[in-house]
């Protein structure tokens, strides 16, 4: 039986008629690291979901990175054409329904529009938080554009 927030995932998952299985590791997957070690992949396989804000209007948004990178702020807010912030821990669970560590890239309580980092193409599987820090899913690079909507851009 998984947690609540994993079953939400689940159920998202479901629903896109994609077959994933949201698993729950005895070890953290909180950060890509930890995760990439729990897992037994690499850390650039592990999609990192991160919250911003426009810093004027406010909206929430989502950037899906590879756990190798960082990402570059000032180039998510020239493609908005707003500056963006890191989104604090309140405003990411009320946006998403999900605590800072077990963010997953699909399932929130709104719609956000996303980013998805380019680097993660070049996987052939890839792995994502599933709403507890230590539940996670695994998909292919193809399958997170698809179930996302997100739009594919070089965030460094």
């Amino acid at each position: 039986m998984l947690p609540k927030s994993a079953q939400n995932v689940q159920d998202t998952l479901t629903k896109s008629g994609l077959e994933f299985k949201v698993i729950e590791l005895s070890e953290s997957t909180r950060t890509a690291n930890e995760a990439a070690e729990t897992i037994g992949c690499t850390v650039g396989q592990i999609v990192k979901s991160l919250m911003f804000q426009k810093q004027e209007s406010k909206a929430p948004i989502l950037v899906l990175a590879s756990g190798v990178n960082r990402v570059n702020e000032k180039t998510i807010g020239n493609l908005l054409g707003e500056k963006v912030e890191k989104a604090d821990a309140d405003f990411t669970r009320k946006i998403t329904g999900f605590a800072i560590g077990g963010i997953p890239p699909v399932g929130h309580k709104h719609p956000i529009e996303t980013f998805i980092d380019e680097d993660l193409l070049g996987y052939k599987e890839l792995w994502a938080a599933a709403g507890t820090p230590n539940a996670v899913f695994q998909l292919e690079p193809k399958a997170l554009v698809t179930l996302t909507q997100g739009k594919v851009i070089s965030i460094k």
